[in-house]
Order: C-alpha cells, then sequence, then structure tokens
C-alpha cells in the first residue's frame, strides 16, 4: 500500500486492515429463552447484590449464588462478527434519550424513566434491540450504594472554590449502569523515519556596551547536528479500551481509571438483575477506528522512543495491523446527575474501586473573596516593605 501524502500535517503514514473484515450484516436471530430471575424460595424478582457478590430476593432476602462458567474470555478474529450472540439473553426494554442518545435497558420493576446519563426525561421506551452483538464478558458491580454515597461526598468535600450547596446534594437518584466497552488486541509492525539530531556547543563572540565602551564577550550556544534514521518494531497491543457509549462521558470515564481486565467473567445475564445496562452506540466498525487510532498514538510514541539521539523531527511511521481480534464487555459505573443553579451536571462512580470522576460549577463568590485576601496579602507586604 503506498504511504500518504508526506506533507501531512501528522507527518505520518499508515497502512490498514481491510475493513471488508469488519462488515456486519443483519443476521436472523434465534429465539433463547430469557433466565429465570426469581427467588427459588419464594418466587419474588430477585437482583444482583454487590455487597453480596450474589442475588439476592427483595422479598424474603434469600441469597443465590451465580455460578459462573469456567471458560475464558472469547476474543474474536474481525472477521467473526457475524458468528457472535445476539441481544442480552433476558426480555428487557429500553430508554432511548432523545438528548445523549443513549439506549438504557430496564425492567419491569423500573419506575424511574428518566435518562440515567444526563438526567431527560426525554426518553422513548422502545424494544430492546435483538439483533445487537451480546457481549462477551462482563465485570460484576462491586461497589454498593452506600460507597457511592460516601465517596460522592468525600470528593465533594475535597473541591475548592465549589458552592458549598454542592456538599449537601442528595445522590439518592444514583443509577448503576453496565456501560459497554470495546476491548481490542493488535500485533503491529512498524517501520519509521525520521531525522534524528545531536546537541553541540560552540562559542560565540558578541558586543555589548558597558558604560559607554564596546566590550568583546563569548558564550556557549546550543546548536543541533541533523542526520537521517530509520528503524522497525513489533508490538502486541492488548485490551485497548474503547467506550461505546453516546451516554456516558467519556473523559469522565477515563478520568475514574482503568477497570482490572482479571476480573472479567463470561457473560451471564444474572449480573444484570436489577440494574441497567446500556446497549452499545459505537458499532465494532467504528469502534475499531477508534481503537485503531489510540494504537497509532501509541505506536508514534514508541517509535519516537527508538530514534537516536537528543531529539528527532520528521517521524513518519508506517503501521501493518495483524492478529486484530476484539471482545465486547461490559463494565460497571454509577451514575449521579444533580442540578444547581438551574443546571445539570454529570458524576460517575467506577463500579469496581469507587472512584468518583465529576463535573461541578464553581463558586465565583469564593473565588472573589479569595482574590481580595491576596491582593490584601500583597498590600501589606508592600505597605511592610517599604
Amino acid at each position: 500500500m503506498d504511504p500518504l501524502d508526506p506533507s501531512a500535517h501528522d507527518n505520518s503514514y499508515e497502512e490498514r486492515v481491510d475493513d471488508s473484515e469488519l462488515s456486519i450484516e443483519e443476521t436472523e436471530v434465534s429465539e433463547r429463552a430469557a433466565v429465570d430471575l426469581s427467588c427459588d424460595e419464594c418466587g419474588a424478582p430477585v437482583s444482583w447484590s454487590p455487597g453480596d457478590r450474589a442475588l439476592r430476593c427483595g422479598h424474603c432476602g434469600s441469597l443465590t449464588e451465580v455460578e459462573v462458567e469456567e471458560v475464558d474470555v472469547e476474543e474474536r478474529p474481525l472477521s467473526e462478527a457475524a458468528d457472535a450472540a445476539r441481544g442480552f439473553g433476558v426480555d428487557v426494554r429500553v430508554l432511548a434519550c432523545e438528548v445523549c442518545q443513549a439506549r438504557v435497558t430496564f425492567d419491569g420493576a423500573t419506575i424511574s424513566r428518566s435518562c440515567p446519563f444526563c438526567g431527560s426525561p426525554g426518553v422513548l421506551d422502545q424494544e430492546a434491540s435483538r439483533n445487537a452483538l451480546r457481549p462477551e464478558s462482563l465485570i460484576p458491580l462491586e461497589v454498593g450504594k452506600e460507597l457511592v454515597e460516601k465517596n460522592f461526598k468525600a470528593w465533594a468535600r475535597g473541591l475548592w472554590f465549589r458552592p458549598n450547596a454542592l456538599k449537601r446534594v442528595n445522590v439518592g437518584s444514583a443509577v448503576g449502569v453496565y456501560v459497554p466497552a470495546w476491548g481490542f488486541d493488535a500485533r503491529v509492525h512498524a517501520r519509521w523515519t525520521a531525522q534524528s539530531g545531536t546537541y553541540y556547543w560552540v562559542t560565540q563572540s558578541y558586543t555589548v556596551r558597558v558604560n559607554g565602551r564596546s566590550t568583546r564577550r563569548t558564550r556557549r550556544v546550543r546548536k543541533v547536528r541533523w542526520r537521517p534514521a530509520r528503524g522497525q518494531r513489533r508490538d502486541h497491543h492488548d485490551d485497548v479500551l474503547v467506550f461505546a457509549s453516546r451516554g456516558v462521558d467519556r473523559d469522565l470515564a477515563h478520568e475514574l481509571g482503568p477497570y482490572s481486565m482479571a476480573a472479567l467473567v463470561p457473560f451471564s445475564s444474572e449480573f444484570l438483575a436489577g440494574w441497567r445496562a446500556e446497549e452499545y452506540q459505537i458499532d465494532l466498525v467504528d469502534g475499531w477506528d477508534l481503537g485503531r487510532e489510540t494504537i497509532r498514538v501509541l505506536q508514534r510514541a514508541l517509535c519516537a522512543q527508538d530514534v537516536p539521539g537528543d531529539t528527532h523531527r520528521n517521524l513518519r511511521v508506517r503501521n501493518e495491523f495483524s492478529d486484530v481480534r476484539w471482545k465486547l464487555m461490559l463494565l460497571p459505573m454509577w451514575s449521579v446527575t444533580y442540578r444547581l443553579a438551574g443546571r445539570s451536571y454529570a458524576v460517575l462512580v467506577h463500579g469496581e474501586t469507587g472512584r468518583v470522576a465529576g463535573k461541578a460549577p464553581y463558586s465565583w463568590v469564593k473565588i472573589g473573596l479569595a482574590a481580595l485576601v491576596v491582593l490584601a496579602g500583597a498590600l501589606a507586604a508592600l505597605a511592610l516593605n517599604r
């Protein structure tokens, strides 16, 4: 494949895998019996209990262990997308948000029908997509609502120059939700060219005027000696994460920090009992485009480290991808939306670690008072030095 125009602004070029492997055809979906999510003791509905790591009956409190299949989490080649299972494996309906475009599942027991990500009441009740790819794996929700409330309050107390009202926000409306994400593995053979720069120093003379007379002085000046350089490297990228959600704020989701891929278990609809799960809105084709771009940036940084010398310029990288594999995961998090001064703000809580990432307004009153204190201090110091 011919490289891209060398005059491209990022001075890079790349060989891409054949996107024809990614075509996903509409396939006939076979009927699958819904999983029984009722209590063995009294027949009442059960839901996944993070603290118990089991299904808990909302009526009698009985616990039922979820049997996890002892099989490896499957990663599929790009060419096998059409053979993957479809749907969530349980009968659910979907709230389709007209504002943030999220599509979140709910069951018959759900009362609140507002969007868990943006809080909008503008949602439409729809059938779940039976042709959507089924997640290959998930990380069970570990964090309960009590920890969400505790960590939210600690997060709010730690923010400077925010309204005092933030500390009084009621997070009782927090929603536990499984967010879809693609995980990509790929082997990359990268070939690079660049100009390698080596620093050296020269002594220069210059003239200055001192007391009206010209005086010759010298100074050391750093120069760069440029030489052409080239090289290649092979790397394997594992579990490159691409959130497949339209509802969740991606910056906040990445700010939460990583998930433990060792905690992944094969998909089982029992873990979703009583909770919500978003259907992916970024499909495999677009997800791989984003994943490939992430790998390209990582690969460019690795190649830059290989350039010899003290600095470099005009780095150009050609990547060849092979053995590309994917898996569709559900990652647990809590979503909190709150309103202050007539505006909505989003906060996410990591469903494994409890870490909080969110947005909050500034208190311009506090900022103004702090500025006045600093100004008063500066004036006082100036008066003392006179």
